[in-house]
């Protein structure tokens, strides 16, 4: 059995950044193709004279996937996807002020020979799938927000000819049947998983959450490792309050973080418009909030938060939407 080699990955679109320590010994800014023969050449470079390996690389988003499956089925390598915003404080906390591939490699590292380890698992086919699906609705969705107001803006004016006017229209149509059938498609993956099925009746109880919006949802959670808490997915969402304080004079009001996924945030926000319009409870909560003195916005953000934290108690207790055990309005 040879040694245990460290190693931090930082993930690009084309190209992983790597830093390692073989027992002590440090490399850094070392380059691979962000493809099958460079997950390849990276294993056999970590894993020479059969070391085992300790891989850590951050969830960023889609570039990241390939390789991880990659490393998760090689033999003598153990995979972390660890939250950037971990990732982000650790080189905070090590007065990292510079910012490069490399320098984020090397701190990714440091991570992973400080910070305890969390083997990865990998998401059920089905739920990548659907989150495929669900983020290529969102694309196609804010394509065609973009295309309806040029065509608004169109007919507000007499120098477009109406030739590019009937284009317009003609795309509108074209990406609202597109997204008809990406939706369709979503909704048959969800028909055929028995899990899923579930997950998507107990999301959809709620007043406010349809089968977008439900698509979406299930799409960005599905992903996200059992054992998170409410907290966690509170913060995943970007949506945990961050607080600005300098001394005695600087005391800014307290603003969500913003860090972290913005699908699963965007995702939040129209089913809380609806819900605190037409869910009774969560009207109640979110009226009290505006009786307080919170502006319209900071109580729609509120109403995302609990909203968050209800979704992850009927996902985890297999039970639809209680208004009740969001905010008590029963004596």
């Amino acid at each position: 059995m040879g040694a245990c080699h460290f190693v931090g990955v930082d993930v690009g679109a084309k190209e992983l950044v790597v830093a390692m320590d073989r027992n002590g010994v440090r490399e850094s800014g070392m380059v691979f193709d962000n493809d099958r023969e460079g997950h390849r050449q990276l294993i056999r470079f970590a894993t020479k004279k059969g070391a085992t390996a300790r891989f850590v690389l951050e969830s960023t988003g889609v570039y990241g996937l390939d390789l991880a499956f990659a490393l998760h089925r090689a033999k003598r390598v153990e995979v972390m996807v660890a939250n950037p915003r971990a990732i982000a404080a650790f080189g905070k906390a090590s007065l990292q002020r510079s910012k490069t591939d490399a320098l984020d490699a090397e701190v990714i590292l440091d991570f992973a020979m400080r910070m305890p380890f969390k083997a990865w698992c990998p998401p059920d086919p089905e739920i990548l799938e659907l989150r495929a699906l669900s983020r290529r609705i969102e694309a196609m969705s804010q394509s065609m927000t973009q295309e309806k107001n040029r065509l608004h803006a169109s007919d507000q004016s007499e120098e477009l000819s109406d030739f590019v006017k009937q284009d317009i229209r003609e795309l509108v149509e074209l990406l609202e049947g597109r997204i008809g059938r990406l939706r369709k498609q979503a909704l048959g993956v969800i028909e055929r998983s028995e899990k899923l099925r579930k997950a998507f009746g107990h999301l959809t109880s709620v007043k406010g959450i349809a089968d977008a919006a439900g698509i979406q949802l299930l799409a960005e959670l599905g992903t996200l490792p059992k054992d998170m808490t409410t907290r966690q997915w509170v913060a995943h969402a970007g949506l945990d309050p961050r607080q600005h304080q300098s001394g005695s004079s600087v005391h800014k009001p307290a603003r969500i973080s913003r860090t972290g996924n913005a699908h699963l945030r965007r995702a939040l926000f129209l089913p809380a418009m609806v819900s605190a319009r037409w869910e009774p409870n969560v009207k109640a909560f979110y009226e009290k909030l505006l009786a307080r003195g919170k502006t319209k916005m900071q109580a729609l953000v509120a109403v995302m938060r609990k909203l968050l934290h209800a979704i992850h108690g009927m996902l985890r207790h297999d039970e639809d939407f209680d208004g009740e055990k969001f905010f008590a309005t029963k004596a």
